[in-house]
């Protein structure tokens, strides 16, 4: 605790109790978190089987021109991205109605049967496209309760390390994938080379599967279905405090007096209710949009160009050599995990989430440009040795996916999944999951056709991807307010469902408001200005 305090700073970890922060709750996030890892895995393992020898050989690319070939390699890839999109959607209603954890469960399941697809595919493109679609299902799905379920267990001063460990998940997933590649073409032969690497995608979802069969389920999914005794007891565990202590009645009172003043707002909860409370609800519909542009930036940043399609990128930088590409993308794997792992620890509660996406909107930008402006001036040469300005681009690849783990990576998903009213969680995150894995498909499915089209080299791609990051400083500073610290029942004050000064009888609530000590549990309802 006293190393949290030191690293953490807002007001929450100053005022709430030091037993809170314990084992189960990281253990838990943690558990889910595989979710990001499957995710991570599945995008990174397919760019390098693309450059497989073996693969080329076995599912015809190396007879196809340029354009044919990165079609062929963009439906591929894309195919996951629409079953993301439908997984993400579907997911809503399951975690509503089910839970969490049983839907997460689900998920596991259904990524184990898509990877067993691809790796049996042997070259039948058919089998390859239904074991993708298969899989995004259950990793788009995942993609949508992760954040969900890890922010409905996190305290509230730690949320937003815990819900981002989503990303750093994603980014080690992405790490191991790119040297599974590099491992399987050192020392694996024929087609075991790629079969070996698509079925290693199967081993978060095992772990997932595990960690869901032995994790609690969220207490405010019980508290939603008016389960308060199971609601109660759960959070107990987690919080490390019996269920009478003053912290957690706390924490429960806000929940339940969220539940019932957003249940007056429509009159019930069915599907149409819901649709209603989120879009004639001026706050809630400004936290939908809030949540759908995030989600298209984060992809426009044009990371996801890199993570799959890493080695043609490298090898238009001047790397030649699949051995060298793979390599490179490896380092640029760990370079991902690293600094995703340093914002999490020490600025994601701290310098908070408004701050981070603007200053890292900048320097992406400012990354992206330069690459693009070396390729289009003095683009590498084949067989020649790489220019000083080279590997100046080189680093500029390495330096934005800092950037990126720096800001828009984490904090959307921290962001999309802490904002929305307890009611519209579920719907909200699956919109905002959905978002991200359609771009995500504009981006997998475009980004060998600009590479190949936009310029020699593909120089306007990073034009493109640089000047959507410089747009979205201009996003961030007018349109996202910080949250930091604030508890999930207090979102609504920032966004304007709840008038604060209507009385404690306006709002139907007993006279005097709550007999809670507010004195020693302060709501951390203080937001930075957004000037």
């Amino acid at each position: 605790m006293s190393f949290l305090t030191k690293i953490v700073k807002n007001d929450a970890m100053k005022n709430d109790p030091p037993q809170i922060y314990n084992w189960r709750v990281y253990v838990l996030s943690c558990s889910a978190c595989f979710a990001g890892m499957l995710f991570g895995m599945d995008i990174g393992i397919i760019g390098g089987v693309l450059k497989l020898d073996t693969f080329r050989h076995m599912f015809g690319l190396q007879h196809l021109d340029k354009v044919g070939g990165a079609n062929l390699e963009a439906n591929i890839v894309s195919t996951l991205q629409a079953g993301c999109f439908i997984g993400a959607l579907a997911a809503s209603w399951f975690a509503d109605k089910f839970g969490r954890r049983v839907t997460l469960f689900g998920c596991a399941i259904i990524a184990i049967v898509g990877t067993v697809l691809q790796a049996a595919s042997m070259g039948h493109l058919a089998a390859m496209y239904i074991g993708r679609f298969v899989s995004g299902v259950g990793v788009g799905a995942a993609s949508m309760v992760n954040p969900l379920y890890t922010s409905e267990n996190a305290p509230r001063a730690i949320r937003g390390a815990l819900t981002g460990l989503y990303q750093l998940f994603i980014v080690t997933g992405v790490c191991i994938a790119f040297w599974i590649n590099y491992g399987n073409l050192l020392h694996v032969k024929g087609n075991a080379q790629w079969i070996v690497s698509l079925a290693m995608q199967g081993l978060p979802a095992v772990f997932l599967a595990l960690g869901m069969l032995v994790s609690n389920e969220s207490p405010r999914w019980l508290a939603k279905t008016d389960q308060w005794e199971k609601a109660t007891a759960t959070l107990g565990r987690v919080r490390n405090l019996p269920g009478d202590h003053e912290y957690v009645q706390a924490e429960l009172h806000e929940m339940r007096e969220q539940l019932e003043f957003e249940a007056r707002l429509t009159g019930g909860s069915g599907f149409w209710d819901l649709q209603k409370e989120m879009w004639t609800i001026r706050g809630n519909r400004n936290r939908a949009l809030l949540s759908i542009g995030l989600m298209v930036c984060q992809q426009m940043t044009g990371t996801n160009a890199i993570n799959y399609y890493a080695p043609q990128i490298f090898a238009n930088l001047g790397l030649s050599g699949t051995e060298t590409g793979l390599f490179a993308t490896g380092i640029y794997g760990i370079v991902k995990m690293i600094t995703c792992s340093i914002f999490l620890l020490f600025v994601a509660d701290s310098l908070g989430r408004r701050k981070s996406l603007l200053w890292t909107s900048i320097a992406q930008g400012a990354c992206m440009f330069y690459i693009g402006f070396y390729v289009r001036f003095d683009p590498p040469q084949v067989g020649a040795d790489v220019p000083p300005a080279g590997y100046i681009a080189i680093v500029m690849i390495f330096l934005f996916a800092s950037f990126f783990q720096f800001g828009w990576g984490p904090v959307c998903w921290i962001y999309v999944s802490e904002i929305p009213t307890a009611r519209l969680r579920a719907t909200n995150v699956a919109l905002g999951a959905a978002t991200q894995w359609l771009f995500n498909f504009v981006v997998a499915r475009a980004t060998p056709n600009m590479m190949a089209t936009v310029g020699e080299g593909g120089y306007g791609t990073y034009f493109i991807y640089g000047s959507f990051c410089f747009s979205m400083f201009f996003f961030t500073w007018f349109f996202v307010p910080e949250t930091k610290g604030v508890s999930l029942e207090k979102m609504d004050e920032i966004f304007g469902v709840v008038d604060t000064k209507i009385s404690d009888s306006e709002r139907g609530l007993p006279q005097g408001g709550s007999n809670l000590d507010d004195e020693k549990f302060p709501v951390a309802t203080h937001v930075e200005s957004r000037n």
